[in-house]
């Protein structure tokens, strides 16, 4: 079943403006973007799956933590990893395969042992680990990546791991198993895919993330992998993951901590045959359209599954002097331990939400600055406005909280996405590992 744009978007999200565009869907490219209902990492053309329990993980009831993704043939890719200066072995394996041709085929994934911190040992185990999925699926080991999540500082199992690659059974329909396999501290899967059609070409693009905890600008303990059967002209397939990396998924916090493990990767196949997609033109801006709308979904999902969170924040700053104070001046509101803290106790505190605006390095005057909770305004020109706290504590005890800051400096805006802090969420970090 395939629901139309409309139709979906009214069930999950309202629809909203973002850099003064639909944030979804432009109709400028002739494009038609559709949501996929149940759709899967697997449903572009080419793409299976599987998944199995290995033994990284503590048993549970239907656990999953070692899984594999594959196309039947090779593909242009392009990833976006970390910033941590501390690197998990997995990144630095995969930038450097990826820096030669920036061509995969595969990618084994494994939850429970991030495979960081782990010397030159890690290196050969994820090398190692790469090597057994190639000989499982019968091509070059250069074609695999590897990605892990799970606690820093322990080496991966692998005779377990060798033993549960065996065990994977790869189908068009084991994308649910991949998402399951992935999780952590997560509590629900996060996926989406689309059915593009721009002029006589058609292609789909999914996409599934995992990430609750360690989540930052600048990605965080997030695992993100995208598949297209589009043709994509690899250098254009680059740019355009970090174009829309930079608008979602490096716009949301939960608690301020940027991991060693983040990985974006997108695999393209160009198995539905279209002309390849390079720079220009309206086949362009039609899969760089639906690119960021998996994108801005997943990161979405990502801060709405927050650990421990109850409420979704969405921070909007508008009338930036530049986009680069926008996009600062939301991340920094989104990672506010206060703000986030007070939005759990529906507590209209607006000073800790032109606060840390102030402390950002944006530009703030806060003569000119303007602060909002949903539509009603707390602070107008710098000047305090009376309100009623009863209706603005109301409305920040929703799922879906938005907060505004106009600055009135310029026509930049930006927005971010975020989550409150609970009791939770720190009992759930104090026993981790334990």
């Amino acid at each position: 079943m395939i629901l139309s744009l409309t139709e979906w978007f009214l069930i999950r999200f309202r629809l909203r403006r973002l850099f003064g565009v639909w944030y979804i869907f432009n109709v400028s490219t002739k494009a038609k973007i559709e949501v996929i209902s149940e759709g899967e990492v697997t449903s572009p053309e080419g793409f299976s799956a599987g998944a199995t329990y290995a033994g990284i993980k503590k048993k549970s009831k239907d656990v999953l933590d070692l899984t594999i993704l594959c196309s039947e043939v090779t593909c242009n890719a392009a990833a976006v990893f970390t910033s941590n200066k501390v690197k998990a072995a997995p990144v630095i394996l995969d930038r450097e395969r990826l820096l030669k041709d920036g061509r995969a085929r595969a990618v084994v994934i494994n939850s429970g042992c991030a495979n960081a911190c782990t010397g030159g040992q890690g290196l050969a185990n994820a090398a190692l680990t790469a090597g057994m999925a190639a000989v499982k699926l019968g091509i070059a080991a250069e074609e695999v990546l590897v990605a892990s999540t799970g606690v820093i500082g322990v080496q991966l199992p692998m005779d377990k791991i060798e033993q549960g690659i065996g065990r994977i059974t790869l189908s068009r329909n084991g994308g649910r198993e991949l998402t399951r396999a992935i999780m952590t501290t997560d509590t629900r899967p996060k996926k989406i895919a689309l059915k593009v059609k721009q002029g006589k070409s058609e292609f789909t693009i999914a996409g599934t993330a995992k990430g609750a905890g360690m989540i930052h600008p600048d990605m965080a303990t997030m695992l993100c992998f995208i598949t297209t059967d589009a043709a994509v002209d690899q250098k254009f397939l680059k740019l355009s993951l970090k174009k829309a990396v930079d608008i979602s998924l490096n716009m949301i916090s939960v608690d301020g901590d940027t991991s060693t493990n983040d990985t974006v990767l997108i695999l393209a196949n160009g198995l539905a045959g279209n002309k390849i997609i390079s720079g220009s033109g309206a086949a362009a801006l039609a899969f760089q359209q639906a690119l960021n709308q998996v994108c801005l979904h997943l990161a979405r999902a990502i801060a709405c599954d927050g650990e421990g969170a109850s409420r979704l924040i969405e921070i909007k700053v508008n009338g930036a002097r530049n986009l680069s104070d926008a996009r600062l001046a939301a991340r920094t509101i989104a990672s506010s331990s206060l703000v986030k803290t007070a939005i759990h106790g529906c507590d209209p505190n607006w000073g800790r939400i032109i606060a840390a605006a102030g402390r950002s390095g944006a530009g703030v005057d806060q003569n000119r600055s303007d602060v909002y909770i949903e539509n009603m305004c707390l602070l107008k020109s710098g000047v305090p406005l009376p309100f009623d706290k009863k209706q603005a504590a109301a409305l920040l005890n929703h799922e879906e909280v938005s907060l505004r800051l106009d600055l009135n400096l310029g026509q930049a805006n930006a927005v971010a996405w975020g989550c409150d802090l609970s009791e939770e969420y720190v009992v759930i970090n104090s026993e981790y590992t334990t």
